[in-house]
């Protein structure tokens, strides 16, 4: 069998005759022409060495596949991807209650089958709140580990290819829970979330609860007026006031280390506004504060410095068997890239937030809109606007779609570069050309910036 992992946790177990049998499938249905070649089969009992050279064969057959505008977003990939992950953790299909937090701490509670994927659990969530069908794709499910103060940290965004219910309760720790956030970082998009009652309490409660986390900074006076607003129920003029304060709408990760401006500093980690926001302690104990820009990264990469192949539901976030790193490549002056290396085990969880930043801004740029990403299923099929091809989170494989190219030449300072897949997780990964994350945002900047 080969370990197929997700954000450095094991998705399912897949034999040979499994992705052989998807083979076949996406060639019935699109033709030997488009789908890739497949590793052949052998009569004899493979040697090591044969074995190995299969392995890395099929990891660049599905890279491949997922590469592919049409194969990678087919429902026959991501259906074998979700049944896989099913029948790896042995969680058979029923009928099950599963509960979703809010960021109020109130939980909804959905009867859903586990064999529901991501976007199922977020209609079956959105329906019970009577949010409308126009504003679900303002927002996303997101796997959270409760810390002990009460608060969230956050693991990663739950993926079209995954059944929701498997992937929490396969992690076998009540720590870990689900829970609906907004999922756009443009503030300007709050104007449409607040047309509704449903979605103006949802920002307003998320609001509140980064307020009482410190996520937001408030000082007294800000404070004293928000009370007051919060008294008066005036949920709107609340978050107009929480829209001025500084890191409203960023993502607070946990304290980590980073070798910026040395090596070995603790930084806490806030992504929002286009941006990672680090608030650095130095050796000498002070405290210095500065923002990386994502149109000023060229590109990224994940990496892990062990195998990945811990227990049956591969290593959970904050355990120190696996070291994550998250390392941008950052335009520091006109002609200078440095390197910047973040090591968290929230690393994956940060690339997410990048990518999703890098998306907006391209949709944006050719003016397309985050209002039409999500349509009610049609014939049980999920209907999707362009817009959400572009703006949808990172695939499986990390690896840029194909249908980006248009919209890749609104930065010609970049060159695509792609990304790196399935990792084996008998081997500690090796950085090579496909470990990055091109950044179709990277605008660089002119003598006029320095």
């Amino acid at each position: 069998a080969y370990n197929i992992h997700v954000n450095g946790v094991l998705h399912c177990r897949v034999r040979y005759s499994q992705l052989l049998g998807l083979h076949e499938q996406l060639r019935k249905e699109y033709g030997a022409n488009v789908v890739p070649a497949f590793p052949p089969k052998k009569i004899f009992t493979l040697t090591p060495a044969e074995v190995e050279q299969r392995r890395e064969q099929l990891e660049k057959y599905m890279q491949a596949v997922r590469q592919d505008p049409t194969l990678g977003g087919s429902e026959t990939f991501n259906s074998f991807l979700r049944k896989a992950q099913q029948e790896t953790q042995q969680i058979p299909t029923e009928e099950v209650l599963l509960e979703v937090l809010l960021s109020n701490g109130q939980k909804v509670k959905v009867t859903i089958l586990t064999s529901d994927q991501t976007e199922d659990v977020l209609e079956a969530v959105a329906s019970k709140l009577d949010l409308p069908d126009d504003l679900v794709g303002y927002f996303s499910l997101f796997l959270v580990r409760e810390t002990k103060d009460g608060a969230f940290s956050f693991v990663r965004k739950l993926q079209e290819f995954e059944l929701p219910y498997v992937s929490v309760t396969s992690l076998h720790n009540p720590e870990f829970q689900i829970i609906l956030r907004k999922s756009y970082w443009d503030s300007a998009y709050d104007d449409d979330v607040m047309e509704h009652r449903v979605g103006l309490n949802l920002l307003y409660a998320q609001t509140v609860s980064d307020i009482e986390h410190g996520w937001i900074l408030v000082n007294k006076e800000q404070h004293r007026q928000l009370k007051s607003l919060q008294e008066k129920v005036s949920k709107k003029e609340f978050i107009r006031l929480a829209q001025t304060l500084k890191y409203y709408g960023y993502l607070k990760f946990d304290p980590c280390v980073t070798d910026f401006p040395e090596k070995g500093c603790h930084v806490v980690v806030s992504a929002g506004n286009n941006e990672l926001n680090f608030q650095v302690r130095l050796p000498n104990e002070q405290i210095k504060e500065g923002s990386f820009k994502v149109t000023r990264m060229r590109c990224w990469r994940v990496t892990s410095s062990v195998p990945m192949n811990n227990g049956p539901s591969g290593s959970s976030p904050g355990k120190s068997e696996v070291k994550l790193e998250l390392a941008f490549e950052y335009l520091m002056s006109k002609d200078r890239l440095q390197w910047v290396t973040i090591t968290s085990p929230q690393a994956i969880m940060l690339s997410i937030c990048l990518q999703s930043m890098v998306d907006e801004l391209m949709v944006k740029k050719s003016g397309g809109s985050i209002r039409k990403m999500f349509r009610r299923r049609v014939n049980g099929a999920l209907r999707r606007s362009d817009s959400q091809q572009a703006v949808k989170s990172p695939p499986l494989l990390d690896s840029p779609d194909a249908s980006w190219e248009p919209m890749a030449k609104l930065s010609s300072k970049l060159t695509s570069v792609s990304l790196r897949g399935i990792s084996h997780s008998s081997s500690a990964n090796d950085v090579g050309a496909n470990d990055f994350h091109g950044n179709y945002a990277f605008e660089g900047i002119g003598d006029e910036d320095l």
